[in-house]
């Protein structure tokens, strides 16, 4: 009897979730109704699914409108009218320039039209064409022309709120989408207050005197049946890459043992064979074929464009994946838990993970999208967040922006707060969650053996491939099961570092950036791993990661891939870090495991660190099958969590411990390590792909660390900002130069030692002037002086003022005040306009400028200002010179002593306490350009917060645990810098420096701790 259901899913209108909207159905004692969500088909699979627990048979359908003027409603008769619908609406959302029309332009023969009801139009409908009749119509239409034909005639009773609460959202969520007051929202922008469910009676004694309409919707609804397979969803993606699926696995067999030389050489252990050939038959039987095949292809034409990639996920588990060059991670030598990668029970394929360089996946994609036939990306629901709902809905009440800055940041007490405030927090809270807009998934692409258009709608983002209106979950519950096509800087820095270095150094063998066996075993490697000297190294850069190398004293493969796991929140956050690393340093604490867990993972002590451990944890101690194991590893983050399917997993382990006789605090314990970090750790594959790469880092950084950080630079860094990187390459004794007119490029470059800045680094520096200073400067040789610069390059006087100021122009030898000045006389403030060639030169008028000096300092500042950072020691921008000596060196001597340290901020991680307090983790360089690493809690991070980017005063003690060394901060201060000299009277005030002073540590503590 409902034809016009909404779920919040009808972006800022509806305000019912998926599942609620049945259950009140359920509770109204309706047993068919329609799921027609505006301009959307989010929901519809997710009602699918959920349906058969309230018995209630869900038919499928669009409200299409535009913006919130209804045109027509589609309902699908079958799978095949669906298909259409969704081909239908995508092609308005793959264009927002098509209006809708008021009726549909192609034929929907397997689909039902409703249209709205107005009295004043008349036209010819289709059999398969309806009116819908909502209650406000029926008093007219008992004097309309329409009353003669009401076998065309529907009930059309509208559902998007639940209750009156509901529509006051609604109202909130249309002023949103209006961007406007709610006092000045239109009543055109809402929908009516009654279109709320009613009791099925209810219903029908509303419509009782027009019998017809009732009985013509029900033969409508009864028509309708579409159906998916949601309980047993094998694969739905494409099926065959050749002809047929047993020329399929014929090829997979064919490029596996032609793999086997290319990874290991003539010399092949029979474990190898049995490994292929347990997984083939397993492979071949779960239908996974074509998904192996179909990355194989993918990564083929990868390699034939010479784009770098690292496969990873629980596919490097596997043996074929590995002689398929989908990975690099050999699961013989790490001995892979191959019930991990792949088992009998597991539904859904093994998970591959293919990153590419950011500046070659977009390519790929685009391969993938002209390859194969039916391909789209996947959606990802942007759901409203508690703090930016407060910022929304406080707009859409008026409040001043004072009061809205106050309820985001927590600071109020809500009985004190005034009523709309009051309303603010109550309405923020019940919309967290909705979803606001689609954006688009990482890197999921679906390849799907039926079109797109069979399961959902499709819409076009700016990046220009359709994207689908469902998530992952979702895809999964179906069988769709995606392919992750992933970017990372990491290799972008990698591949332009071996460019550098095979272009710089012509006289030597081009780099195997892939020799990973030989960078294993290379000493210097080990040296920079033992001594966390990885600034730039992909994964094992961050703060948290430098300190865990230092603490396990790595300096090997395993240790590395080990430690690329426990960094994990899970690991950290079961407590289980600190005792691996106890266990791992002093092999007597490894008799305090548990025997079981002992003999379950003695690689790791008896520690979970991986995620195969939960399904071995669950397998072997909890006694659940590969099957049930592997929902529990999946089920513990996302919407999994809170599945009855999970929850039933979860039971079944306690009841089999329970019946097998296993202590119950034990059994909690482990219970307790399995839900804090399952979800949360790598596979152990998965980790080792980690490794590899960054091994291949630690290569580049070890023998060629000015290459590698210049292309570091190039590529936006990695965990810190550009400063820190052209910070490193000056510490490997590399020479920083500001962009220059004749040496730079759009990137940086480096000759020598020395690396010249790229003028992208340049902000506000217009790509297009980029690029005519290049093309001018390759066409007709460097530029002599600024008049010679300004009479072949078209610019602005704003565009070159950038220029001079960072002092691009050095090479002149005129001070830049005196080439600003010449600048503002020779090129004129009106609209740019492209020189065209003439066949004379028109002389220009010389002037005579006046001598302005300048100083470094103005060119430190300068640099502050267009680079974002400066390009001198930031401690000689102090404006009272340093008196400490002290160092990071010197603190491992000064174990639990109380010191005053001076630090330029680089990074904060900011955490909580597991009572909620807030607290902070810092990371400094001091004067010599060393790290210092501080612990901030939650007194001292209130009492003394950071205030920005600067040098700090730090004071507290020196703390040691695993050779370790950490400040715990008692007072933090931001120290004065001197003022800009751009804007004062002392702008030829040099700069100062440190006066050299005594450097043995009695002198350092002379000048700290007694001060104190």
């Amino acid at each position: 009897m409902y034809l016009n259901c909404h779920t919040y899913y009808s972006l800022r209108y509806g305000t019912i979730k998926p599942e609620q909207l049945l259950a009140i159905a359920s509770e109204n004692g309706v047993q068919t109704l329609a799921l027609t969500d505006i301009n959307s088909t989010s929901a519809c699979l997710d009602v699918m699914r959920l349906s058969k627990k309230y018995q209630i048979k869900p038919v499928l359908g669009v409200d299409f409108r535009n913006g919130v003027q209804q045109q027509f409603i589609l309902i699908a008769k079958n799978n095949q009218g669906f298909q259409h619908i969704n081909t239908y609406l995508s092609k308005f959302l793959h264009n927002q320039n098509l209006q809708i029309p008021e009726r549909p332009d192609e034929d929907l023969e397997d689909c039902f039209v409703i249209y709205p009801y107005q009295n004043d139009k008349h036209f010819d409908l289709k059999p398969n064409e309806f009116l819908g009749i909502t209650p406000q119509d029926l008093n007219r239409l008992k004097f309309s022309k329409w009353n003669q034909f009401k076998h065309k005639l529907v009930v059309l009773k509208t559902v998007s709120f639940q209750n009156k609460k509901g529509f006051n959202t609604h109202r909130l969520l249309r002023a949103i989408d209006n961007n406007t007051l709610l006092s000045k929202l239109p009543k055109s922008e809402e929908g009516n207050e009654t279109d709320q469910m009613l009791p099925y009676n209810d219903l029908c004694e509303t419509y009782a005197e027009f019998p017809k309409l009732i009985s013509n919707t029900e033969a409508l609804l009864d028509h309708c049946t579409v159906q998916f397979d949601l309980e047993n969803a094998e694969p739905k993606n494409q099926k065959c890459l050749t002809e047929n699926e047993v020329s399929d696995y014929e090829l997979l067999r064919q490029l596996t043992y032609d793999g086997i030389p290319y990874r290991y050489g003539n010399d092949v252990d029979q474990k190898v064979y049995d490994r292929i050939e347990k997984e083939l038959d397993i492979i071949k039987q779960k239908n996974f074929v074509s998904y192996f095949l179909i990355n194989w292809k993918i990564l083929e034409y990868a390699r034939s464009k010479n784009y770098y990639y690292v496969g990873r996920g629980s596919g490097a588990n596997s043996i074929i994946a590995y002689l398929l060059r989908i990975t690099d991670v050999d699961p013989i030598e790490l001995d892979l838990y191959f019930e991990r990668f792949i088992n009998l029970f597991r539904q859904n394929p093994p998970d591959f993970d293919i990153d590419f360089s950011w500046r070659d996946r977009d390519d790929v994609t685009k391969y993938i999208f002209n390859t194969f036939k039916h391909t789209a990306l996947i959606a990802v629901y942007n759901t409203f967040k508690f703090r930016a709902s407060i910022r929304e809905l406080g707009k859409v009440f008026g409040l001043p922006k004072t009061e809205i800055d106050k309820l985001t940041r927590g600071k109020y007490t809500i009985y004190q707060l005034d009523k709309l405030s009051q309303l603010v927090i109550k309405y923020s809270k019940y919309i967290e969650g909705f979803p606001n807009y689609l954006g688009i998934h990482a890197g999921g692409i679906l390849i799907s053996e039926k079109p797109i258009h069979y399961y959902c709608a499709t819409f076009m983002p700016p990046k220009g491939f359709a994207t689908t209106q469902f998530d992952m979950v979702t895809a999964e519950d179906i069988g769709l099961y995606k392919f992750d096509i992933l970017s990372q800087r990491g290799l972008g820095k990698i591949k332009e570092a071996v460019e550098i270095i095979d272009a710089n150094y012509t006289d030597q063998a081009p780099i195997d950036i892939h020799d990973i066996k030989g960078f294993k075993t290379d000493e210097r490697i080990k040296d920079l791993l033992r001594n966390a000297k990885a600034i730039g190294c992909f994964y094992v850069e961050s703060p948290a990661m430098r300190m865990l190398l230092k603490k396990l004293q790595v300096d090997n493969y395993l240790g590395l891939v080990a430690a690329s796991s426990i960094i994990r929140p899970g690991v950290a956050k079961s407590g289980m870090m600190r005792e691996y690393i106890l266990r791992y340093r002093y092999p007597e604490k490894r008799k305090e495991a548990h025997p079981v867990l002992q003999k379950i993972m003695p690689e790791t002590y008896g520690i979970m660190v991986y995620q195969e451990d939960v399904i071995k944890v669950a397998h072997l101690f909890g006694g659940l099958d590969l099957g049930e194991s592997d929902m529990l590893r999946r089920g513990m983050s996302g919407k999994f969590r809170s599945r009855e399917e999970f929850l039933k997993v979860k039971q079944k382990f306690f009841d089999n411990c329970e019946r097998d006789g296993k202590p119950q605090d034990l059994v909690a314990n482990i219970w307790r390590q399995v839900e804090s970090f399952a979800g949360y750790a790598f596979a152990k594959g998965h980790s080792a792909s980690y490794a590899v790469e960054s091994y291949q880092s630690l290569f580049l950084k070890a023998y060629y660390p000015l290459e590698y950080m210049t292309a570091t630079i190039n590529n936006f860094g990695g965990f810190y900002d550009t400063e820190l990187y052209v910070h490193e390459a000056r510490m490997h004794n590399g020479i920083i130069e500001a962009p220059c007119i004749n040496q730079s490029y759009t990137e940086a470059i480096i000759k020598g030692k020395t690396i010249y800045l790229g003028f992208m680094f340049l902000q506000s520096l217009e790509a297009k002037t980029i690029q005519r200073i290049l093309n001018e400067r390759q066409l007709n040789g460097a530029f002599e002086s600024l008049h010679d610069f300004i009479e072949r390059v078209p610019i602005s006087i704003e565009q070159i003022s950038i220029l001079i100021k960072i002092n691009a122009f050095r090479f002149t030898k005129i001070n830049k005040r005196e080439l600003l000045w010449e600048a503002h006389l020779k090129i004129s403030k009106t609209v740019l306009k492209e020189e065209h060639i003439s066949l004379f030169k028109t002389e220009r008028i010389h002037y005579n400028t006046p001598e302005l000096p300048s100083s470094e300092l103005e060119n430190a500042f300068d640099s502050i200002e267009l680079l974002g950072f400066s390009l001198c020691n930031p401690f000689n921008l102090l404006e009272k010179p340093s008196i400490s000596n002290l160092r990071a060196k010197h603190l491992i001597q000064l174990k639990n002593k109380l010191i005053r340290i001076e630090g330029y901020l680089i990074t904060i991680k900011n955490t909580k306490t597991t009572n909620g307090k807030i607290m902070h983790f810092g990371t400094f360089l001091d004067r010599d350009g060393d790290f210092l690493d501080t612990v901030h809690f939650p007194p001292v991070a209130a009492k003394y917060p950071f205030r920005g980017k600067g040098i700090y005063e730090i004071i507290g003690k020196v703390m040691m645990e695993f050779d370790c060394v950490t400040i715990e901060v008692s007072k933090l201060e931001r120290l004065a810098i001197i003022e800009d000299p751009r804007y004062s009277e002392k702008a030829t005030r040099p700069l100062h420096f440190l006066p050299k002073r005594k450097e043995t540590l009695e002198a350092v503590l002379d000048t700290t701790i007694s001060s104190l």
